[in-house]
């Protein structure tokens, strides 16, 4: 029977850590996979996490399953973090935890073809990758919207709003609630204000992916578009993630939230959110939530954990305005000064494959073939080496 089987195409992002791995060169720079590192390269344990786990460790009786939707004191949590306190009354909104951002992606796509198996999803290009990929592994037709403009290195906001005049009643439309991947351009309170209007006058839905709340500009400030269109509009699909902003990569923490008119149309959203759980993997990991929960809940875990936060966010707002002058410097040129503007872990530089290439093969440097890279995967020592390698290759 196995025989039947054929390769599937490989994720370029996991082949590239896999080349970085065995590039037996002494100085070489990672630029590639989507993990906050320290100047150091290590990806920390938040303090707040550890302390909460020390807790956890003598307060914790039982490993016992939770509710199919999850803990519903990790949902209350993350609603008053991703929407604030009074954006929608609390009876409206489902919710669900899942095994990562990716988990709820995948769910909240699931839960559109349940709704319209018709469905046309929208989504931006570009978008990361597993987007198209979970779209294409479940059958969802799709189409993009035009988001960056590669030349300014910027929001292609007048093609956006033209190609979101093609949606019809039922599409949904794929958006980043904030530091868009891969680029890190976003749209403005203003520009999400015109998309959301476009949204309800067709009759369609958001889909709003938000994985690096408080990198960007802040916590509350990262969340204004999401908590724009959750207000606005009759029906909202949240999937948010804690791997950055808890730093809970491997215990694979997430959560799909759907605001709903009434608390009728909630229940029967949650119903169906229990239902895919079941078919998935039935019950949700708890270990993560569970630290979050304790974090949020706690007013002295909150406060060190939004501290080391913002710790992260203003060191990455440095690496970013440290590598646009030093290009600058190098190129006597302002073409990359835009990096400084972008927010969050990524940037889309604007390079060729073909020079892409070439600082991988010259200058062992990695990063993915469109030209996005980590910030986070810079500090003070590469920097300089960075610069050089693009002014060379650019010159």
């Amino acid at each position: 029977m196995f025989d039947a089987l054929k390769l599937q195409s490989p994720d370029k992002i996991i082949a590239l850590m896999k080349a970085y791995r065995e590039d037996p060169r002494p100085v070489k720079v990672d630029l590639g996979v989507g993990v906050y590192k320290t100047a150091e390269g290590n990806t920390p344990i938040m303090r707040a996490v550890k302390a909460a786990e020390k807790q956890l460790w003598d307060e914790e009786t039982t490993k016992t399953y939770v509710a199919l939707l999850g803990d519903a004191g990790f949902h209350d949590v993350m609603i008053d973090l991703i929407l604030g306190p009074e954006t929608v009354p609390r009876e409206n909104v489902a919710a669900v935890a899942t095994p990562g951002g990716t988990g709820a992606v995948h769910h909240g796509l699931e839960l559109i073809r349940m709704s319209n198996p018709d469905v046309t999803v929208w989504v931006s290009d570009p978008t990361w990758p597993n987007h198209i990929s979970i779209l294409d592994y479940l059958g969802i037709k799709w189409r993009t919207y035009r988001y960056f403009d590669a030349e300014k290195c910027e929001v292609d906001f007048e093609g956006m709003l033209e190609d979101l005049s093609q949606i019809a009643e039922g599409d949904a439309v794929l958006l980043h609630g904030c530091c868009h991947n891969p680029t890190g351009a976003n749209l403005n309170l203003g520009q999400m204000a015109e998309v959301a209007e476009i949204i309800r006058t067709k009759g369609c839905v958001p889909f709003v992916d938000i994985a690096y709340q408080g990198f960007g500009d802040g916590l509350d400030t990262d969340a204004i578009a999401t908590r724009h269109l959750a207000r606005h509009l009759p029906e909202v699909l949240i999937a948010a993630s804690c791997s950055k902003n808890f730093g809970l990569y491997r215990e694979r923490t997430g959560i799909l939230l759907g605001i709903t008119p009434n608390e009728d149309a909630a229940n029967l959203v949650r119903d169906n959110m229990s239902y895919l759980n079941r078919q998935n993997f039935s019950f949700p990991p708890d270990h993560g939530a569970r630290l979050v929960t304790m974090i949020l809940n706690d007013p002295e875990l909150r406060a060190d954990w939004q501290a080391e936060l913002e710790e992260v966010r203003v060191s990455m707002l440095s690496l970013r305005q440290k590598l646009a002058d030093t290009l600058r410097e190098r190129l006597n040129s302002d073409r990359f000064d835009f990096v400084a503007q972008h927010r969050g872990m990524f940037s889309r530089l604007g390079l060729t494959e073909v020079e892409v290439q070439q600082l991988r093969e010259k200058h062992a440097i990695y990063m993915v073939g469109d030209s996005r890279i980590n910030i986070a995967g810079l500090n003070e020592e590469n920097i300089p080496i960075l610069a050089n390698a693009i002014a060379q290759v650019c010159g």
